[in-house]
Order: C-alpha cells, then sequence, then structure tokens
C-alpha cells in the first residue's frame, strides 16, 4: 500500500527563497527578541550564508531591523495588519472612548488583540497628565505572560479554548499551562483582572473585555499608577475602563458585554 501524501507533496508550487523569508519572519516574531544571523541559522537549520540574503531583503524592505542585540522586526507588518478592514474598525471605534477613559482617569490605555498564541497591542492612548506608563504600539507577548492573555483565555468560547490550551501546552508545558488556566477561570467568574504587573514595579493592570456577538473582541488595558496627589483610584478607574469596554461593544454591534 502506497504511503499517503504528505501536505507538502501536495502542494502545487514552491518557492523556496519566499519560503527562506517567511520562515526568518515568523521566527523573530515567535521569539519575541531580536536573534543575530547565526542564532536563526540554528532554530532554522540552515546555512548563515542560506539566510544571508533573505536577511538583507527583509532590512531593505523595512520588514526587519538591526539592533546591538540582532536583528528584529520593525512595525511594517504590524501597519499592514492594520489596515484589514474588521481590526481597522474596531481600532476607530474605540479611539474617541480611549481618549475620554484616559482624560477621566489621567491614565494611559491600550488596546490588545490575540493572534495565534500571543498578544499585540494595535492602539494606545498615553496619559494626558505629566507621568504615565505606556508600551509601543506593535508591543507583543506570549499570551500565557501576559495579564489580557489570561482574560483572553478566561472569555474565550470552547472551541478558542481547546485550540489554545493544545497551543499553548506544547509550548510551555501541561504544568505552566494549569497554573495559567486556573487563574483564567477565576478572572472567568469576576469578567475584569485586577493585579499587579509582572513585569514592571509600582503599575497594576486593569483590563476588560470587549465582547462581541461571537465571542472576545479585544482587551481594553490600563496600566495604572498611582499619583500624588491621586486623581482616581485603581476601583474608579475599573469602573471607567469596564464602561468604555461595554461601549465599544455597543457600537461594534453587541447588545451587551455578553
Amino acid at each position: 500500500m502506497a504511503a499517503q501524501d504528505s501536505p507538502d507533496e501536495d502542494r502545487k508550487y514552491r518557492a523556496p527563497a519566499l519560503e527562506k523569508g517567511l520562515d526568518v519572519l515568523e521566527l523573530l516574531a515567535a521569539h519575541g527578541a531580536p536573534m543575530t544571523a547565526s542564532q536563526m541559522s540554528a532554530e532554522l537549520d540552515r546555512s548563515v550564508s542560506e539566510l544571508f540574503r533573505m536577511i538583507q531583503v527583509l532590512e531593505f524592505r523595512g520588514y526587519i531591523e538591526q539592533s546591538p542585540e540582532g536583528y528584529r522586526l520593525t512595525n511594517r507588518l504590524f501597519t499592514l495588519g492594520m489596515s484589514q478592514a474588521p481590526v481597522k474598525t474596531l481600532v476607530e471605534t474605540a479611539l474617541p472612548l480611549m481618549r475620554e477613559l484616559s482624560a477621566k482617569t489621567v491614565q494611559s490605555c491600550h488596546l490588545v488583540l490575540p493572534t495565534d498564541t500571543q498578544i499585540v497591542v494595535v492602539a494606545r492612548i498615553e496619559s494626558p497628565g505629566d507621568l504615565g506608563y505606556a508600551v509601543r504600539l506593535g508591543y507583543r507577548r506570549n499570551m500565557i505572560d501576559a495579564t489580557s492573555g489570561r482574560l483572553f483565555y478566561a472569555m474565550a468560547g470552547p472551541a478558542a479554548r481547546k485550540h489554545l490550551k493544545a497551543s499553548l501546552t506544547a509550548q510551555h508545558g501541561a504544568a505552566r499551562f494549569k497554573r495559567f488556566e486556573r487563574d483564567a477561570d477565576a478572572i472567568a467568574q469576576q469578567r475584569y483582572i485586577e493585579r499587579a504587573s509582572d513585569f514592571v514595579k509600582g503599575v497594576i493592570d486593569l483590563a476588560a473585555p470587549i465582547m462581541g456577538a461571537d465571542g472576545v473582541l479585544g482587551v481594553l488595558i490600563t496600566p495604572f499608577i498611582e499619583r500624588i496627589p491621586p486623581t482616581c483610584d485603581t476601583k474608579q478607574a475599573l469602573a471607567e475602563l469596564n464602561r468604555a469596554a461595554a461601549a465599544i461593544a455597543k457600537q461594534m454591534g453587541a447588545s451587551t458585554q455578553a
């Protein structure tokens, strides 16, 4: 009996040079930190000379750039992705309400979307005051490490949860995923997050889901910092955050925060 054809064998066309370039982009996106040519060579099991031309072309076209630590992605792919109608519409809807939120709380806020097993910041409004904390547009983090990632998983439907469980377990192991899932299950009961940042001392992550008819559309997050004198407390900021998320959801066609 003949062996079944693999998916790779079923492909009608191949473009090896293009695939090498895509491999580089996908590796840098998954790695989340700059990489040298030799590191990429080892990860992709290709020689440095084989990747050299791809790296040079990607840098020339503005998809990657050099840093002291190695090559990293620019925001060019992020900008292309943002031009898609659903994402563009959500950002356009959210931005005016995010500005109102920041004006009321005197805190920055971010709109975060999922992309496979990562989260990405697609919009931000900086604090209108002299001080604030914000991250750059296009910032990515693995979902299992992110406050917003816990909320995405908590509010996801059964099919999305099943996919994420398989992917995150494969990437991080069953024990770590179980801890993540326990956190998410607790969050699902309260439908928001208020917790100290895992990465920045003095910052309290406040997050609320933007729910659509078919599930969670995005997460609105305020990295809350205490000001002296205070302008509002976390309870007030969280109430305003939830109101903004509900208003965005309503304008996107969801009658309630489902």
